[in-house]
Parts: C-alpha cells; structure tokens; sequence
C-alpha cells in the first residue's frame, strides 16, 4: 500500500504535463456492413482500407480521404459457407503487391473447409480484382467452428495462416485424432496450427506453393507446413511491424483466454499447448487436461472468463503515429466488448506464465461507442501503422450493421494517467489470477 500510494502521489505531482497527453477513441469510418470479419491495406498503401463480409464473400474498399466505402466490391469469393463461424475470414496482400498485385484468402467453403487461395488485381483498374483464384491449399474441417482463418505475411517474406483444431469440444470426435485430439498430432495433420507457405519460390509439382526449408517439421509428409501447433482456435494473429515478434490470439473453451507470444528470433515449432492445457491450467474437462508437454510453451497473458469475457481477440503492437502507445499490444474479447493493452516485459520463453507483461491497460470505456461493441470481430492495421476495431454488428438486428472503427488520440486528455493508475492494479490482478489458477490446479 505505501508503494501505491508513493507512485500515485507521484504521478499526480506530474498531473500537468501528464494531462497534455493523449486519450482515445474510436472514430467510425463506415457502417451498415454485412458482418465484417477483418480490415487491412496494402502495402505502401495509404489511401485505401480492405474489408472481408463474412457470409457475402465481398471484399470491399474503404477511401481513407473521404471515409467512403465504394460502391463496387473489389472481390466476391464464390462459394463461400454462411455457417455461424464460417465464410471469408481472411485476407492478406502479398509484400510485392504494389509490383506483382497478387493478394490471398482464406474462407470456408460451401462443404465446410478451408480454402486458402490467390487472386490477383486487375492490370487496368486497381480497384477491382480479377475473379479466378488459385488455389494453395484445403484442408478439411470436421465442423463448423474452430476454423482460424487469419492470413499474414511475416517479416521473412513468408505466408503465414491459422487454422483452429476442426472444432466441436475438446479437441474429440469425428475428424479428431483418437487419444491425443489434431491439435497436438504432428503426423499429417494441420489442425491447431500455424502454417508457413513459401509462395514466390518455384513450387513442387502440382502445388503452388512450397514448404519454407526452415519449416520445423519440413520433409516429413504432410507435416512441411506447420510452423507452431497445440492452438484451439487461433482467431486473429500479427507480427510486430517494429520488431517481427508474432503475438496469437487463441480463444479458450470454458475457462481461460491467452495471449500467445513467439519471439521474433524463434525458428518455429512451439507447442501452445491445446488441448492437455488451456491457457496456464490442465483444461477442466475430465479426461482431457493433463501437465504441460515438454518443452510447451505458455501464453504471456491469460484471463479467467469471470467477468472479462470469453472469446479473445488478437489484436496488433501499435506502431503508429501516438506516441504513448508505442509498443503497446491492443486486444479484447468479443463476448465481453472489452478492449487491453500490454506491454511484453521481455521475458525468457521458458519463464512465460500467463504474467509476462508490463503496463496493462483497460480502454473500453475510452473506445466503446453507447451501448458498446456488438461482436468485435478483429482489429486491424493500416500502412502507416494506425489501428482499427471491426465488429460483426448485432446478430438481434436483421439489417446490415457491422461497424469499422478508427482509433485516434484526442488531445487534452490524460492517457497516461490513466496507464499509471492502471499499472496500480497490476500486481494484485497477477496475484489474484495466479491465486485463481491455482485453485483450478486442485
């Protein structure tokens, strides 16, 4: 208490320059969207956004200038599945799109599976794709949840996609492994995991794409592309523009949520966990949760379902123009409208558990329009680094009303004020969660 008490005497010594710092929130861009599950630019790009519709299939242009979204899809993805977890739930361009215009999905199809694909914008009007893909890769979803869906390019150039454990509970079932579920079968198995393609180098016969030669589990059958495993539903992921650090976002099952964290040095082949683990405890479910595998490695941030929410988000480190964020992993849950931010305290791999964090920061009430956020489905970044919260919309609501959100300093305001009271209440929120996982561990 007398250490609180000094820092918050101290910090309210310094409330004058403090209070030139910056607050948020969230400025609306566009709205009346069927269900949008994720927003992104090209590279290089500043003057447009790109948006996913769910269950349309459409990927659709937002003019930065003008707040607009224009009236002509870029893309319609045929065939895509209108399941409640299901459709187009991913997009990302390629490094070299400003020269090779090429860019890739990733949907559910009308069957259920995942579809990663390639398309290519058209050579007379930037704003229009041409409609035929390629396709990378399908992989077979035994049902209709746990579909991951996040594509991303990494800092080594490589495609990198996500795939959930094939769903139901448990990680069991029809289309599960037997004894262990897909989530930790690395034996011709993709689901529960991170992928790695190589899509520029000349690909074997009849792919296109290969296996990165730095791939962990490269040359064994069926297993080339796996770059991380042990996820239930990793739903959102990014790199760290600054630093190539990979953050994951995986949604627990009945208790915890995490926040999963691969160093930018790391050569691949993590195992989260899933599904002996959730989280930082044996996952409750009788006859599932075990100890931690060896060598597995723990989320840095994890969050008991009681009171916080109980469907993660991932989110980005920003990387854009305000300078107190700098740094800061933005993130939340979609059950529980809420909105964090983090600091990674740097902690060795070996050492994560669930705490590996500095400067935690609740800005849901800076951010929440009234009534808050209806089904936030993802964030999203944009060439210069700015962030973007996108929700589905209400589901009670038949129209179109999916909202993208813009998020922005508003000057004259104590942001860090607010980070410091914040970091108040850190310790005992470590504490107690520790206390709580505990528990669970008797």
């Amino acid at each position: 208490m007398r250490r609180a008490a000094c820092v918050l005497a101290l910090l309210l010594s310094t409330w004058p320059a403090l209070a030139s710092a910056q607050q948020l929130r969230a400025v609306p861009i566009a709205a009346g969207l069927a269900k949008p599950t994720f927003v992104t630019a090209a590279p290089g790009d500043p003057s447009r956004l790109f948006f996913t519709e769910q269950h349309t299939g459409r990927i659709r242009i937002i003019d930065t200038a003008t707040r607009s979204v224009l009236p002509t899809p870029f893309l319609t993805v045929p065939t895509v599945s209108t399941g409640a977890e299901q459709g187009l739930l991913g997009l990302a361009f390629h490094p070299d799109y400003a020269q090779n215009g090429l860019f890739f999905t990733n949907r559910t199809d009308a069957a259920g599976n995942t579809q990663i694909e390639r398309y290519q914008v058209s050579p007379t009007n930037p704003n229009l794709a041409l409609a035929t893909p390629t396709s990378l890769l399908s992989v077979a979803q035994p049902q209709a949840n746990h579909n991951g869906g996040w594509l991303g390019f990494g800092p080594d150039g490589y495609l990198y996609a996500s795939l959930g454990d094939g769903g139901g509970g448990n990680d069991t079932g029809t289309g599960h492994t037997t004894g262990i579920g897909n989530a930790q079968d690395i034996t011709d198995n993709l689901l529960g995991k991170i992928l790695r393609f190589d899509v520029d180098s000349p690909p074997p016969s009849g792919q296109n794409y290969s296996a990165p030669a730095s791939n962990p589990f490269v040359g064994r059958e069926g297993d080339d592309l796996i770059w991380a495993y042990g996820l239930r539903n990793p739903w959102r992921a990014s790199f760290d523009r600054a630093t190539g650090d990979f953050w994951i976002g995986d949604v627990g099952q009945i208790t915890v949520e995490e926040v999963d964290f691969q160093p930018a040095t790391s050569a691949g082949g993590e195992n989260y966990g899933w599904r002996l683990r959730e989280g930082t405890i044996a996952t409750p479910a009788t006859g599932i949760g075990g100890p931690k595998p060896d060598g597995a490695v723990d989320p840095i941030y994890a969050y008991l379902h009681q009171g916080q929410g109980k469907s993660v988000v991932g989110g980005y480190v920003y990387r854009g123009p305000i300078e107190e964020l700098q740094g800061k992993y933005f993130f939340g849950d979609t059950i529980g409208g809420n909105i964090w931010t983090i600091t990674f305290d740097g902690s060795d791999v070996e050492d994560f558990d669930g705490a590996n964090f500095t400067s935690f920061m609740d800005v849901s009430r800076m951010l929440a329009p009234i009534g808050g956020f209806q089904t936030l489905s993802s964030f999203g970044e944009d060439a210069l680094g700015n962030l973007y919260l996108v929700e589905l919309g209400s589901p009670f609501d038949p129209a179109p009303n999916g909202r993208i959100w813009m998020i922005t300093p508003e000057p004259g305001t104590a942001l860090l004020l607010a980070a410091g009271l914040a970091a108040l209440k850190q310790a005992p929120q470590a504490r107690a969660a520790r206390r709580s996982r505990a528990k669970l561990r008797t």
